[in-house]
């Protein structure tokens, strides 16, 4: 029993961290984005308008719901929770110490490459749901996009796994007490790291909801609290794939003098520093363009990788 009360408490310590962690974001990148980009950020509401970010959540909690007419109601109003569900369930699997973890999977890179894999469904089915051609075009783009760079995503991942010998996240941590592994997976970082930024649709891979092209992309039709949703998934998206990318390559919470969880996070924050200096710095690419690199160049790269680790360690054994 008191094991069972003690992941329950991890669960909702994680669940409170994680939404509290994607509100925050808003204000982290209206801030760094002003930096960057020489420019005022949010400074009125509040000290540092850090009560900026209250008070956008207070309007789209009293903006009205509303839903289109022609829309297909059920599946419009499931389509942004599949998304947050599907993100929530890949923290489940994260171990932020080696005794703070939800579920200690021994597939756990497995397990967050399916949840991954689920969060198109939500895209496409609120594309489709809207009834708008905008919407579809969007929904149509982000699936082509998803299942192409998901591709990637896991190959770039078996170079880390045959070097730990296990798809256990804990142990992947575990092995990289004497080096961390994006030095000698560095071609499997730069695939696993743009990749990410395509499952987020952040910049330079926002296409699917590109404001010059389709408006607003797959969730156009959306307002209130279900719009709210669609843009509290990307956060935490950013915030799934800064700690899966500082777990598989960074050593996770390995690190001296400081506490684990501390050390975690901190690598967590550079990597979600280089999301947002990714949208501050880069342009758009045509949508052609941006399929041309996945598979003229992330595949022969992550295939490269994986049979050069594979060579190697077979040689070294």
């Amino acid at each position: 029993m008191s094991e069972i009360l003690r992941r329950l408490i991890i669960l909702f310590a994680v669940l409170l961290c994680a939404m509290s962690a994607s509100a925050a974001l808003i204000w982290l990148e209206r801030r760094l984005l002003a930096l960057w980009q020489d420019r005022y950020g949010p400074n009125r509401v509040g000290p540092f308008g850090l009560m900026q970010v209250m008070a956008d959540m207070i309007k789209i909690f009293f903006k009205e719901d509303w839903i289109p007419p022609f829309a297909d109601r059920p599946v419009f109003v499931l389509a942004p929770a599949i998304i947050v569900i599907a993100i929530l369930l890949s923290y489940a699997v994260i171990p932020f110490t080696p005794a703070i973890v939800i579920s200690d999977l021994n597939i756990g890179v497995l397990y967050f490459l399916a949840m991954s894999s689920l969060g198109v469904y939500g895209i496409v089915l609120g594309g489709w749901a809207s009834r708008s051609k905008y919407a579809l075009l969007g929904s149509m783009r982000a699936a082509a996009q998803l299942l192409s760079y998901e591709v990637f995503m896991g190959l770039s991942l078996m170079g880390v796994v045959m070097m730990a010998g296990s798809f256990d996240l804990r142990t992947i941590v575990e092995a990289q007490r004497k080096i961390w592994f994006f030095i000698p997976q560095l071609p499997g970082f730069l695939t696993f790291f743009i990749a990410g930024l395509a499952e987020t649709h952040r910049l330079p891979f926002d296409l699917p909801e590109a404001e010059s092209e389709l408006v607003d992309g797959y969730h156009i039709e959306y307002s209130g609290l279900k719009f709210g949703m669609f843009f509290v998934g990307e956060y935490l998206g950013i915030t799934l794939i800064s700690l899966f990318t500082a777990t598989l390559f960074f050593g996770g919470w390995l690190g001296p003098v400081l506490p684990p969880i501390v050390w975690l996070l901190i690598k967590t924050f550079v990597f979600i520093c280089l999301f947002i200096l990714m949208r501050a710095a880069l342009p758009r690419p045509r949508y052609d363009q941006l399929m041309s690199v996945a598979w003229k160049l992330l595949l022969p790269l992550s295939l490269l990788n994986f049979l050069a680790t594979a060579g190697v360690l077979l040689a070294l054994r």
